[in-house]
């Protein structure tokens, strides 16, 4: 209330003030008028006002109070917080139907005898990324623009690890560009984020959510060597409803960029229930090139099966000194692994390496090594694992293969 009244009072005051001053120094207004406000503060407070020989601080509190009563007997202004909101709905409302227009006539619908699904406009000489799923064990491949042109696909590449591909139409219809990809790692949490597909086959279909999480892992569709398993890391969670047919279609931010490619959802009936998950637009950047190029992507490989995480309890279980690292549990035969002489556990589970660091660079978990050969590392690269075996330190040289 009092700051509402401030400008009133502060006219006031100099008003009053400036007749009553001992002189025409500015400086002994400004004393005068500091003296005279901590008056009429206290009155205002219901407590006594000091009295000032040189002014009448009475008579000007006085004439303050009587001019600041109309003012306090009316109500304090109402912020219209319905208009603010209806004014950020409809930037967002535009902002999403320009990001439709432009997104939605490179974003694809993609049919197989076996299959359908989703996919987007990589490059402009028409290459489509979309799921590897999506297209797995089929031979023909019909692509539907949003304008209902219709074009054959032929394979370029597959990965199955990242759950990516590449097709590829002889031409694109007039006016439709590739849709760009936002830079790696500006993804947040909380952050709106739009998935455009055909989830049940409905083309064309538009949702909007946030990026719920990041840093989760997609798991392989294959077995990896001895029966173990390869994930993706840096996968993003997103509550943004994904359905069936929405696979390979691309989840974009508010500037219209793909900063993931839709892949699964978390569903005990095969129905979104607001956990979706989609691959990293750097898994993108890094594959799909190598896809166009060669069909293929090779993953660099140490030959190492991991403990997922350790636990304090599973520190403490294996004789460990941290719970932090990439707890080594087997060794594959011949791997790049085995000839640096990385040791793996015993059959208690005992006396296994626990790498730490990779060319310097701390490893928390087996997350961290993962991201590091998926998006940092290269096949043939020489590399130094930082480990503790018991209680040393070891540094080891091993050369990254190339996954089996």
């Amino acid at each position: 209330m009092f700051k509402r009244l401030l400008p009133y009072l502060l006219l006031i005051l100099f008003a009053a003030c400036a007749p009553l001053s001992r002189s025409a120094d500015p400086d002994s207004l400004s004393s005068d008028v500091q003296r005279v406000a901590e008056a009429v503060t206290a009155r205002l407070a219901g407590q006594p006002a000091a009295s000032d020989p040189a002014v009448d601080v009475d008579a000007i509190v006085q004439a303050v109070v009587a001019a600041l009563e109309p003012q306090l007997a009316q109500p304090a202004p109402t912020v219209k917080k319905g208009s603010a909101m209806i004014t950020a709905s409809s930037e967002l409302e535009a902002t999403l139907i320009a990001l439709y227009q432009r997104a939605n006539p490179a974003t694809v619908y993609i049919l197989t005898p076996l299959s359908s699904g989703s996919g987007f406009v990589y490059s402009a000489d028409g290459h489509i990324v979309t799921n590897n799923h999506v297209i797995a064990n089929s031979n023909s491949f019909e692509i539907v623009f949003a304008d209902g042109t219709r074009r054959a696909g032929r394979l370029v590449g597959q990965d199955v690890d990242s759950d990516l591909a590449v097709l590829q139409v002889q031409d694109l219809p007039a006016g439709v560009t590739p849709l760009p990809l936002a830079q790696p790692g500006d993804s947040r949490v909380g952050q709106f984020v739009i998935a455009i597909g055909n989830p049940f086959g409905e083309q064309g279909s538009m949702s909007l959510g946030i990026i719920s999480g990041l840093d989760r892992s997609l798991r392989s569709q294959r077995a990896g060597v001895s029966g173990g398993g390869y994930s993706l890391p840096a996968v993003i969670q997103t509550d943004a409803p994904i359905n069936p047919g929405n696979s390979g279609g691309p989840l974009l931010n508010l500037a219209g960029e793909v900063v993931g490619v839709n892949s699964a959802i978390a569903s005990t009936n095969g129905v979104g229930s607001g956990v979706g998950f989609a691959i990293p637009v750097a898994a993108v950047r890094r594959i799909v090139p190598s896809l166009i190029a060669s069909g293929r992507y090779d993953y660099p490989y140490l030959g190492v099966s991991f403990a997922e995480e350790l636990t304090l309890s599973g520190q403490q279980a294996l004789g460990l000194k941290e719970a932090q690292g990439a707890y080594v549990l087997g060794v594959n035969s011949g791997g790049p692994a085995e000839r640096a002489g990385l040791v793996a556990a015993d059959a208690s589970g005992r006396g296994g390496d626990l790498i730490v660091a990779i060319d310097g660079q701390p490893i928390r978990n087996f997350s961290d090594l993962n991201n590091f050969l998926v998006f940092q590392a290269d096949v043939g690269q020489t590399i130094t694992l930082s480990l503790l075996r018991g209680a040393r330190q070891v540094d080891l040289t091993l050369t990254l293969g190339a996954r089996p």
